[in-house]
């Protein structure tokens, strides 16, 4: 199987036949090095995957779309047509490199600290953390209205290997926080990982709609996401946004429920318990040791906006009325926090 186009201008693309030598290949391994594809492309007679140069940039940013603007102002980027591979190229490639298995898979129902808790994961430099990657939302979305759910979960498991790729000797593990919606592809994720912890991070309905109104996520707005994943219909058009957003935190919670049910290793963790403490409980069920160092950097780090660093965290109390359009979601909370 051949390139499309071709890889950076600087690497002569060996034959197909090298390519496939052995297990870890090293020169598949140093032409991908500090390389991650990065956006699926619909191409006529087949679908091609762009490539993107991270150089030295390592993925600590509190969005992972920052990482990817910052990378994309480095020389290698300039011409990203040039960096084009079909996207089978992915599972050819990723079995030849070395990468780190995931440690856990966070799934979490958005505005919940969940942003705060990959910062503090990432202060650890042995720490790869994978903060709501485009590119997985975007093989799993593609597979999901396209139907072709096979070739997506290869894909994605490609594209884990390959962002997970070992770029030092200091990293050890690998941890994935999803897309809230994700939790929808919670199956496909268990299939690909079935022996992987599970985190499912939450928090009151009503302090996720607080956030929501300060500032609209992609889940928070009507069609962004396909409904059909949400298990929605045209109805849905009819709510307002804190509506909507209330219908989105049943389907979550529900499934969080589900999970708790039938996977032992899945444990639910509330914000409210204190970063801290999610932190802790985390890194225990989980094996991940937290040396002194790190813990005094993470209760530093934890005292502070998650999305504006600089910023002291500080929230008002809510009014203790619960809305109508929320009370289901409050029951389905209540039922977390006693599996919890």
């Amino acid at each position: 199987m051949l390139l499309r186009v071709f890889v950076p201008s600087w690497f002569k693309l060996p034959t197909p036949d090298n390519l496939r030598l052995t297990p870890h290949n090293h020169i598949v391994s140093s032409a991908i090095k500090d390389w991650i594809p990065f956006r699926l492309r619909e191409e006529e007679g087949g679908t091609d995957c762009q490539w993107l140069y991270l150089g030295n940039e390592m993925f600590t940013k509190p969005f992972f779309d920052e990482t990817i603007s910052r990378c994309r102002q480095l020389p290698q980027n300039s011409k990203m047509k040039r960096s084009v591979s079909s996207a089978a190229m992915l599972e050819e490639w990723a079995p030849q490199i070395t990468s780190i298995a995931p440690a856990a898979i966070i799934f979490h129902v958005s505005r919940c600290g969940s942003t705060l808790l990959s910062q503090l994961l990432a202060l650890d430099p042995a720490n790869i953390v994978l903060s709501e990657v485009p590119f997985f939302d975007e093989i799993l979305r593609w597979g999901h209205r396209n139907q072709t759910k096979e070739e997506a979960d290869a894909l994605l498991q490609a594209a884990v290997s390959l962002y997970g790729a070992k770029r030092n000797e200091r990293q050890q593990h690998l941890f994935i926080k999803a897309d809230s919606w994700h939790v929808h592809f919670y199956e496909e994720w268990r299939q690909l990982y079935p022996d992987v912890p599970v985190i499912l991070l939450y928090r009151r309905p009503d302090e996720v709609i607080r956030s929501h109104r300060k500032q609209r996520g992609m889940q928070a707005v009507q069609g962004v996401i396909e409904p059909s994943l949400f298990g929605f219909d045209e109805r849905i058009f009819q709510l307002s946004l804190d509506e909507y957003m209330g219908k989105v935190m049943e389907t979550y919670l529900s499934a969080f429920i589900r999970i708790l049910q039938t996977d032992k290793k899945a444990i639910a963790v509330n914000y409210n318990e204190g970063m801290l403490t999610v932190m802790e409980r985390i890194a225990a069920f989980t094996g991940y040791v937290i040396s002194h160092d790190i813990l005094e950097k993470m209760k530093e780090r934890s005292g502070f906006h998650a999305k504006f660093p600089g910023q002291v965290f500080e929230e008002p109390p809510l009014d203790s009325t619960i809305p109508p359009y929320l009370m289901r979601s409050f029951e389905l909370y209540d039922e977390v926090e006693k599996k919890r």
